[in-house]
């Protein structure tokens, strides 16, 4: 039964980047956004799930605000799925024309400087939208992408990010050590991006995340600490047509703990200012149920 539901599950992306590229734009946005009303009114588990971490991101909501801010995150949630099976057709101008950024000296200079770059960020807007923008920019990314069931949905993802100009490494299953990987590429002076701020294999580090206990993965800084190359946290949201990315400063070399929280507390500041561009519909905070 589960081979025949993971079998479904495959079928319809592979339908979806076939047929939802073909159609009108308009016709496709009007489309997600219905999807993403009808998910929120069927209040499944995912839709609660979000709806408690938006609560931690504004506590002083009312309950009517927090189910506005919630409809307004799974409407920009399918906004992402949206332009994933889009992304595809773009062309190179559309790619780079439809990006904002600020604070961008501090990515450049960093890579100039040839030691390679981090970048870390968390599941805000569209991520690969920037993989893809900083490609096309000169600066060609590696990543690390977990494995999905079945592996079919996973290859299609795999090669999806391939076309967008990404190297995309395996968290687990693969040929090669994915740490061991990324600190040769660091060190030939090119460009990591890492989304960070859920932990997947349950060794991260504690961090202390709008107010409440949470955990977040190593890698960043660990990478940063072996290879020398700095950490710049990233954050993103989405401003009428665009996706704006913002950079924020280096965190300072210091201890793997300390510059996670770090880490988390440039997370924190992007996520406060568009907190409706945070697709966590995942367990985040030790706190949570």
């Amino acid at each position: 039964m589960e081979h025949v539901r993971q079998r479904a599950v495959d079928l319809t992306f592979a339908l979806a980047w076939t047929v939802v590229r073909r159609l009108p734009e308009r016709t496709v946005a009007c489309l997600f956004r219905l999807a993403a009303d009808r998910t929120f009114k069927q209040n499944g588990r995912g839709v609660r799930r979000l709806r408690g971490n938006l609560a931690a991101v504004r506590p002083e909501a009312t309950p009517q605000e927090l189910d506005e801010l919630t409809k307004a995150g799974l409407r920009s949630y399918l906004r992402y799925w949206q332009e994933a099976f889009r992304l595809p057709e773009w062309s190179d101008e559309e790619i780079i024309g439809r990006v904002r950024t600020v604070n961008e000296k501090v990515l450049r200079d960093a890579y100039a400087a040839g030691q390679g770059v981090i970048c870390a960020l968390p599941h805000l807007a569209n991520y690969d939208h920037a993989g893809a923008w900083a490609g096309l920019t000169g600066m060609p990314v590696s990543t690390v992408a977990e494995r999905l069931q079945p592996e079919s949905l996973f290859d299609r993802f795999v090669e999806y990010r391939k076309k967008l100009g990404m190297e995309v490494l395996p968290l687990t299953g693969g040929d090669h050590d994915v740490a061991a990987v990324l600190a040769d590429r660091l060190r030939a002076g090119g460009f990591v991006c890492l989304v960070a701020d859920r932990d997947l294999s349950e060794r991260g580090v504690p961090v202390t995340f709008f107010g409440r206990p949470a955990r977040m993965p190593v890698g960043p800084a660990a990478l940063s600490l072996k290879t020398g190359a700095p950490l710049i946290p990233a954050t993103l949201h989405y401003e009428g047509p665009e996706l704006v990315i913002t950079f924020h400063d280096v965190v300072e070399p210091t201890d793997v703990a300390e510059m996670t929280q770090r880490c988390a507390d440039a997370f924190a500041r992007g996520i406060a200012e568009h907190p409706e561009d945070w697709h966590m519909l995942q367990r985040i905070f030790l706190s949570s149920d």
